[in-house]
């Protein structure tokens, strides 16, 4: 609980699996949403606007989100390296209470 309090243990890596799920599914249904709603106003006269916006939320968005969800993971990697390279680097430091 002491590394919780003190920004010690990161709570990213846990986190970001369950927000990216959360998005795909909110992509998927935005994606079904729209066929619907382009459908319902437009019938088939714009073919191309049943499919390309949902082409949008299908695919860009969710490999956008997998980007960014990746860069924040590797960064906390990075932090969590850094730290190991400090703690062997300076074995003598104490702890802090």
């Amino acid at each position: 609980m002491k590394d919780f309090l003190k920004f010690k243990r990161m709570l990213i890596p846990a986190i970001i699996p369950i927000l990216f799920r959360i998005s795909l599914y909110f992509c998927f249904i935005a994606g079904v949403y729209q066929i619907v709603q382009n459908y319902r106003l437009f019938g088939f006269k714009f073919w191309y606007g049943l499919l390309l916006l949902p082409i949008f939320w299908f695919v860009l968005i969710p490999v956008i989100l997998r980007i960014i969800c990746e860069v924040l993971i590797i960064l906390s990697d990075m932090n969590d390296t850094l730290t190991d390279i400090k703690k062997q680097l300076n074995p003598q430091q104490e702890p802090d209470d």
